[in-house]
């Protein structure tokens, strides 16, 4: 009887938070330190690539727009991301070849407690990520590249398994608009330093959940800039690097809900960790990349980990 009560009681609280919370409709998945070191071109030249990402993600603490700790469910979330990348030896602008990245995701996510109506749809197929890019040639010095850049312009299609119903879902049914420039600096021959800055447009959902947003018609997550920051040190050479991996997001624009602007409804986050990438030859190679979240407003905090394999054919 009292466990009873204490379900109906965190069940109440639950819901009045979520109602609340909805306001701020979360932002879509993006690429939060899913990419590091050397991240400003690709590490054997032109040519097919494929990326295997495997990322852990738990959050075990909700923050509201203050930084403040609310009650909410934790969120496990495992995800396997498939990138498929084609590097043409074909330049067309400023030297710069052209080439195109394609990423599928399939998505595990988990609520708990799992509480009407912050409930979740489970494992399913992610929205696919489709983007052309230009690769710039390396700036070269006396010993090795100095400097290297990319530009893509990335768009997510909704392609993932979405339910109204539920709080959370592998999709976001929205169309995201998320370029990028890349690069990497060599400061010395053994020392890089790395950064990935995106900018996040998205569409309306016109689907939205009717409990959390009171039976609105569509609801638009705001614009965003996100980044990912890293430097590594060679330690063996052309086999080991360590380092400080991190990524930032700040929302800049407010949510809205049937066309109206929402107060206090921007995401951040900032999160920080050590990494470290291990080549097997200049065709494999292995990253392994930790972050711990802080700074966060308006989502979930918690800690992050990134496995992923890189191959060149």
């Amino acid at each position: 009887m009292i466990r009873t009560l204490q379900v109906i009681a965190l069940s109440l609280i639950l819901i009045a938070l979520a109602v609340s919370q909805a306001r701020a409709q979360a932002l879509p998945s993006v690429n939060l330190g899913l990419t590091s070191f050397l991240d400003g071109g690709p590490p054997a030249g032109p040519g097919f690539y494929y990326q295997q990402y495997f990322q852990i993600y738990e959050g075990d603490t909700y923050r509201d727009a203050d930084g403040d700790q609310i009650a909410f469910p934790d969120v496990s979330v495992l995800a396997s991301l498939n990138q498929f990348i084609y590097q043409s030896d074909q330049a067309i602008l400023a030297g710069g070849k052209w080439g195109i990245d394609v990423i599928v995701p399939v998505v595990y996510i988990d609520l708990d407690p799992e509480v009407f109506p912050l409930t979740d749809s489970g494992t399913g197929l992610g929205d696919i990520l489709v983007g052309p890019f230009i690769q710039f040639d390396p700036i070269m010095g006396e010993n090795g590249p100095l400097f290297m850049h990319r530009i893509e312009l990335q768009t997510i299609f909704p392609t993932g398994k979405y339910d109204s119903d539920d709080a959370l879902s592998p999709g976001a049914n929205v169309y995201s608009f998320n370029p990028y420039w890349a690069f990497t600096w060599f400061p010395s021959a053994k020392c890089e330093v790395s950064g990935r800055i995106h900018y996040l447009w998205n569409s309306e959902n016109d689907d939205p959940n009717p409990v959390l947003f009171g039976g609105a018609d569509d609801i638009q997550p705001g614009q965003a800039l996100h980044m990912n920051f890293a430097t590594s040190y060679e330690l063996i050479e052309k086999k080991l690097r360590a380092g400080i991996n991190g990524y930032y997001l700040k929302q800049i624009t407010n949510a809205k809900i049937d066309g109206s602007s929402v107060a206090d409804s921007k995401e951040q986050v900032l999160g920080i960790g050590p990494g470290a990438i291990y080549s097997f030859s200049q065709n494999d190679h292995v990253f392994v990349n930790a972050y711990w979240e802080t700074c966060v407003e308006n989502r979930t905090e918690g800690f992050r980990l990134i496995l992923r394999w890189t191959h060149h054919f």
